[in-house]
């Protein structure tokens, strides 16, 4: 199974947002799982926006924060996912992050023991999708994007957004080192194309989506979905996305010498 960090910067044009299109659209072969945690340090959205504030505060990872200094991590980490499919099948699944920023000081010693959780998490037959927000790659929460299998910086393709994607790009680079893949998922608002932000910040483009507000607001803020939601613009490029940002774990694993985690995934050997 995989962990892929999503991380955004000044001017991201929604992490969350983008982590639940994908979270929505993961394939899953039998007997497999998705999890999204919410571990941006700046508070969650997934609580009052797509949940609706249906749970209040009841479920999250501030509740790990006590967990972890008794030495229960793990066993609570099963407690406070919330199933987010209609029909309760619990194979696509959310950690949603703090409700309140001044918590995330109590998280520093959580990090390090989370991410090595969602490190053996393969055991379980559970991806995981980390939503790490504007500032989860500097200070204690960057651990969470040094072990995943995949770090995609999400940004708008215009200028003011591509000059704070090349400063996370840089931090990135230093963080991750040969460990992990690193790549981009733009969603298209600016004039800039595909390869020339490839070209310009050396980074590979996994997907390009679209930008579609309205589309959008069902996933940040729970607003009814309109018909065929599932086959809109957005969600079919967030399905592409998904099978794209699959290849790509499946890339880091082979060449790492690891098992590829989605049978039949197809491993590209030029990434771009």
């Amino acid at each position: 199974m995989a962990v892929i960090a999503l991380a955004g910067g000044l001017g991201a044009p929604g992490v969350t947002t983008t982590a639940m299109a994908l979270l929505l659209t993961w394939s899953l072969p039998e007997g497999h799982r998705v999890v999204l945690a919410e571990a941006d340090p700046d508070g969650g959205a997934i609580l009052p926006g797509a949940l609706q504030g249906t749970l209040g505060n009841t479920h999250g990872l501030r509740n790990l924060a006590l967990a972890g200094r008794q030495g229960q991590l793990a066993e609570a980490f099963w407690r406070q996912l919330v199933d987010i499919t209609d029909a309760g099948s619990r194979d696509r699944l959310v950690l949603p992050g703090l409700y309140d920023p001044s918590h995330a000081s109590a998280m520093e010693p959580v990090w390090k023991p989370l991410a090595k959780l969602f490190e053996g998490i393969e055991a379980h037959q559970h991806d995981v999708i980390v939503d790490l927000g504007r500032r989860g790659i500097a200070g204690a929460p960057a651990v969470l994007a040094q072990r995943a299998d995949v770090v995609l910086v999400v940004a708008r393709n215009t200028l003011r957004s591509l000059q704070q994607a090349q400063v996370r790009l840089e931090a990135l680079r230093e963080l991750v080192g040969g460990r992990g893949e690193i790549g981009m998922l733009l969603i298209d608002q600016g004039p800039f194309s595909k390869e020339e932000v490839r070209k310009t910040l050396g980074v590979q483009v996994t997907a390009v989506l679209p930008w579609r507000p309205k589309e959008a607001e069902v996933l940040s803020d729970g607003v009814e979905q309109p018909r065929r939601f599932e086959s809109c613009e957005l969600m079919r490029s967030a399905r592409s996305a998904a099978v794209r940002v699959q290849e790509l774990v499946a890339v880091r694993r082979a060449r790492l010498g690891l098992p590829v985690p989605a049978p039949g995934v197809r491993v590209v050997t030029d990434a771009r």
